[in-house]
Formats: C-alpha cells, structure tokens, sequence
C-alpha cells in the first residue's frame, strides 16, 4: 500500500506548569529534510529527537515545532534590565518619547528577554517523547489516508489509459487503411508506370515503419506493473515515477507513428492522464 509524504500530526501535554505542544508537517521532497524548532531549553535534546523523527519517517520535507507555554507561576524567563536600558537610552537619542512607549519597543529588540537554562528534568523529556511518538504516529496515519486516496485516484487514471489504450487499437486497421489509400493515390497521382511488386515491397516496409504493435505490448505491460507496484509492501514513490517514464516514453511513440488525426486525439488524452500520475506521484514515499 502506498504512503503519501504529505501529513500532518500534533500532540499536547499538560505539565504542572507548563502546556507542551508538538506538531510535525510533511511535504514532498526527493529525501528527508527536516527543519526543526526547538526552545533552547531543549535544545540538548534536539539531535535525539531528530533521530526518532528519521527512524518514523523515511522521506519528506518535514517541520518539527515544539512549543512551551508557561501555564503556573513559575517562569524561567526574566528581562534583562541592562539591555532594555541600554536600548531605552538609544532610542531617547532618536526620539523624544515616553518613557513607556520606549520601554515598549526595547523589550521587543534581541536579548530583552532572557531564559535561564536548567537542565532538563527527565520526567517532563519523557512526557515530550511521549508526545512526539504520538505526532509521529498521528502524521504516519494522515499519510496512510493521504496514500489511500492518492492510490485511488492513480487506479483510475491507469485503467483510463488502458481504454484509451484499447481506443487507439480500434482504430488502428483503420489508420493503416488510410496510410495504404494515400501512398496508392499519391503513385497514381505521378501517373507513372509502376512495378506492383515493388510497390508492393515498399508499401510493407512503409507500413512495418508505422506498426504500433510492440508499443501496444510495452505499454500495456508497464501498465499492469505499475498497478502491481500499488500493490506492493512497501511505497515506493520513485519506482511508480520510473515506471510512469517508461508509459510516457511508449505514448509518445504511439503518438509519434500514428500519423491519423482521430489516434493523435486519444493520445493526448493519454498523456494528459499520464500527466496527472507524475504529478501525484511526486507526493508518494
């Protein structure tokens, strides 16, 4: 069954002091990338908790927050008198303001507020573990959903293709007919004496030339693979792409011989089908 990369997962914890929440989103990426925001509190514990994230999900681009607000009255954050004078000072240098409406913008400028870091108790790290495995576990099932609809949707474009697949084979000994017609008309047209078994050679080879068959057996079979491939264990985004080249690459011969105007238009919708797979194919793991 196929997983999509794109997901979103959230966890809360409620702590004697202070609310914990994490939350992980996912987008599509060629590999993991993943963006972490950590208080510097826990910041220590960052590369452990980039572990667990790589261990859970394998491929994305994924942002990890972890916030902290301070729900008792305790608080480890405390203003830093010097810098907010020192920027109260500047400021009146610039303008003539009140004194609190200078304060105002001090305690916004970098280094007004500072934290004091203690180690990080074992208990409240736990209970953010907790949490994380259970975003990651959260994220993980959104993107099974996600996957259930995207394989839905890729079933049908493939069994669309594989009508128009069908489509394209009907009208076939059609459009050999008409290859045979024109090359018949435009010989008369030269109103030459012509060897028939010559002409008879060469029509071959011309129509040999314009014989779709093999295409029609190689895109048939990658289209079964690909259904196949939904199939599987295991998603696997990049195979599903390399088998939608290996269709592309069979449409466009398809489209390339067929030299019959009704065969070009049920190619174009083949390919715009095809395109539609690409496209949500880049969002699978």
């Amino acid at each position: 069954m196929i997983q999509s990369m794109t997901g979103y997962g959230k966890s809360l914890v409620q702590l004697p002091s202070k609310k914990i929440t994490v939350e992980i989103k996912s987008l599509n990426s060629k590999n993991l990338d993943v963006n972490a925001r950590v208080p510097s509190a826990y910041r220590e514990k960052e590369l452990d908790i980039r572990k667990r994230i790589s261990k859970s999900l394998s491929r994305g681009k994924v942002d990890f927050n972890l916030y902290v607000e301070q729900t008792g009255e305790e608080t480890s954050t405390v203003i830093n008198e010097t810098a907010v004078k020192q920027y109260m000072k500047q400021l009146a240098h610039i303008t003539d303001g009140d004194p609190v409406e200078l304060m105002k913008m001090a305690v916004r400028f970098p280094d007004a507020l500072q934290t004091e870091r203690d180690e990080v108790d074992e208990t409240e790290y736990n209970k953010i573990i907790e949490a994380v495995d259970e975003a990651l576990h959260s994220i993980n099932e959104y993107r099974n959903d996600e996957g259930k609809a995207l394989e839905s949707d890729f079933k049908k474009r493939i069994t669309n293709i594989s009508s128009l697949l069908d489509e394209v084979m009907e009208l076939d000994p059609q459009r050999m007919d008409n290859v045979k017609e024109r090359l018949t008309k435009a010989v008369s047209d030269l109103k030459e004496t012509v060897d028939e078994n010559r002409f008879e050679q060469e029509l071959v080879y011309y129509l040999e030339k314009y014989d779709i068959t093999e295409e029609q057996v190689r895109l048939s079979n990658h289209l079964s693979y690909f259904s196949e491939t939904l199939q599987s264990k295991d998603s696997n985004g990049k195979k599903l792409g390399f088998i939608s080249q290996e269709i592309g690459r069979e449409i466009n011969t398809i489209g390339s011989k067929a030299n019959f105007a009704p065969m070009q238009q049920v190619v174009v919708q083949m390919k715009d089908e095809l395109e539609k797979i690409k496209e949500q194919a880049l969002n699978v793991l």
